[in-house]
């Protein structure tokens, strides 16, 4: 029987995973922005902006988002040679793909089941990120890749000339392909627009036709009938008489009809046919559907293909009312893809925020959204973008073809300290920065409960179900405590009691506190994650270089085929 292998990507230190630390999240209400009024009834005001490293933020969210984000749209660093120049060669693709893996893992757990991840990347790491998704997504679930136009250099190499990049990759995955529900767009094709000249009420911004002669029809497009048929072959049909074939009986007629009438375009909606177009007894078919409304136009519209060279990444520093660097993604691109991924209401979260064009668009096409960022732009541009938007001081990007006007808000995040820190013995204690609120909160996240202190129970700091609880303190409670405690849950009600330290004998803990689950902090908590870790980030200056010896980094494979590329392997 043949062994069936399934095809994977290997690198050096795969195989070791860091142990992130689940933080909260503390919210900066001075930071925070809402709107100084309700614009309309869909507006959206928690929506979450996240100051910090973004796996540790990406773990704090995932108690709170597994399963809930529809879209997730990340555009990360994209690893060019320059960035790893002063590191040991081989090392540079296994670092980048790490990092990359331990988020894609997260992002694809907070996924609904018809959700999908967007990735933009050049051809650095585009084949091997595509077989990375393919590991964590499975092949299967692999939808498209898109390629992008960016903008030329503007000038070229003298010296060892080679073709001139002008291409990014979007790589499209479902979080399960027979859920995921593909909204088909349309973009616009210039040499269709005289089409146009064929609608009478056009220029009133309607899609309704009105009937046209052909007198009129030929005169807005300056044309005879000849050259317009000649112009316009992409998208006229012409059949001669008597070809009948797949015309249903009212069409048939209404073409039979149409030879006492030589000089007039008929434009009609039949059930049996597309709008059609009947000239001096010839059937001309005109697809009314090809009409669609792009960036807030009637135009005529095309199928969108994996080509998307209509939306370039040119410098945007008018988007926004604050100034950006050239290259960064325009807001057309993310109206498309939130367009085709999502409805109204759905979340749509951008783990590498960067100007923040993401949370933009998703704002004024009313999805809620969470963005996260650890470099200062997150202040400088993210937060005044936001704020022009909420307040509808922003035309720029998308805001005019979506009729923007302001609206909504959203809250302002830090994450908080690693919740155990080293005292001056070396001992992991709680951190003194934590109060007690602070404290149950995070443990309820360590543990699996969600926070949500009882206005009744005083002991009830979370739950996990609606008969299971928990209590968090830092005291030692003593016998006489714990059977006051047992006593006030009931037989009906469990508690997860997490205290500095108890006093209870085994047998006490079997008969009269059955009802109780004791455990000790932080000595519980120890083997959890890595603790007083605070950068887990891409940025390439605050990794350690290299001290590998070549013959470890290759071994047991060749040095010549580490060099040529990472390895693919076989189980």
């Amino acid at each position: 029987m043949t062994k069936k292998h399934k095809l994977e990507l290997n690198w050096v230190g795969k195989d070791s995973r860091n142990k992130v630390e689940p933080r909260i999240l503390i919210e900066d209400a001075e930071l925070s922005y809402h709107a100084s009024k309700r614009f309309t009834n869909e507006d959206l005001f928690d929506n979450k902006l996240i100051y910090g490293d973004n796996l540790l933020a990406l773990k704090a969210l995932e108690q709170e988002y597994t399963g809930k984000v529809k879209c997730v749209f990340i555009d990360p660093p994209y690893n060019t040679g320059s960035a790893f120049e002063h590191y040991e060669d081989g090392l540079e693709h296994s670092i980048w793909l790490s990092l990359m893996r331990d988020r894609i893992e997260v992002l694809h757990k907070l996924l609904t089941e018809d959700g999908s991840l967007w990735i933009t990347i050049d051809d650095n790491e585009v084949h091997y990120l595509k077989v990375l998704c393919d590991e964590i997504f499975g092949r299967n679930n692999f939808v498209i890749q898109n390629t992008i136009k960016r903008s030329a250099p503007t000038g070229h190499k003298s010296i060892n000339p080679s073709p001139v990049q002008v291409a990014d990759y979007l790589l499209v995955y479902a979080k399960n392909k027979s859920r995921w529900n593909y909204k088909q767009q349309f973009t616009e094709r210039e040499f269709d627009t005289a089409y146009n000249k064929f609608i009478e009420n056009y220029e009133k911004g309607t899609q309704y036709w009105s009937f046209v002669s052909l007198k009129t029809a030929l005169k807005k497009l300056n044309l005879t009938l000849d050259e317009c048929l000649e112009r316009f072959p992409e998208r006229i049909i012409r059949f001669a008489q008597p070809n009948f074939e797949g015309v249903g009986k009212e069409t048939k007629e209404l073409i039979l009809e149409s030879r006492s009438r030589p000089t007039e375009i008929l434009l009609q909606k039949r059930e049996d046919n597309p709008d059609i177009y009947l000239i001096k007894g010839d059937r001309i078919l005109f697809y009314k559907d090809k009409m669609k409304v792009i960036d807030g136009k009637l135009v005529t519209g095309e199928l969108l293909t994996n080509m998307w060279l209509d939306i370039p990444y040119q410098g945007i520093a008018n988007e926004g009312n604050v100034v950006f660097p050239k290259g960064k993604k325009p807001e057309k691109l993310l109206h498309r893809v939130i367009e085709i991924a999502t409805e109204k209401g759905d979340i749509v979260l951008d783990s590498f925020a960067g100007s923040g064009t993401t949370g933009a668009v998703a704002h004024k096409m009313g999805r809620k959204w969470v963005m996260l960022e650890l470099g200062e732009q997150c202040h400088t541009h993210v937060i005044p973008r936001l704020k022009a938007i909420i307040d509808g001081d922003d035309h720029s990007g998308v805001s005019k073809a979506l009729n923007w006007k302001g609206g909504g808000g959203f809250r302002y995040y830090k994450l908080a300290p690693s919740l155990l820190a080293k005292d001056k013995w070396d001992n992991w204690v709680i951190n003194k920065d934590y109060d007690a609120n602070m404290l149950a909160a995070a443990v309820c996240k360590h543990e699996g409960f969600t926070y949500s202190p009882s206005e009744t129970e005083w002991w009830a700091h979370g739950y996990s179900t609606e008969t299971d609880f928990i209590y968090v303190t830092t005291q030692t409670l003593t016998e006489e405590q714990l059977v006051a405690l047992s006593e006030d849950v009931g037989s009906d009600r469990t508690l997860l009691v997490c205290c500095a330290a108890f006093k209870a004998s085994s047998s006490m803990l079997n008969d009269k506190l059955s009802n109780l689950t004791l455990k000790k902090m932080p000595h519980a908590l120890l083997s959890k994650c890595e603790w007083g870790k605070d950068d887990y980030s891409l940025n390439i200056s605050n990794l350690p270089l290299a001290e590998i010896a070549d013959e470890e980094l290759v071994a047991p494979k060749t040095k010549a085929a580490m060099k040529e590329a990472d390895l693919f392997g076989e189980e």
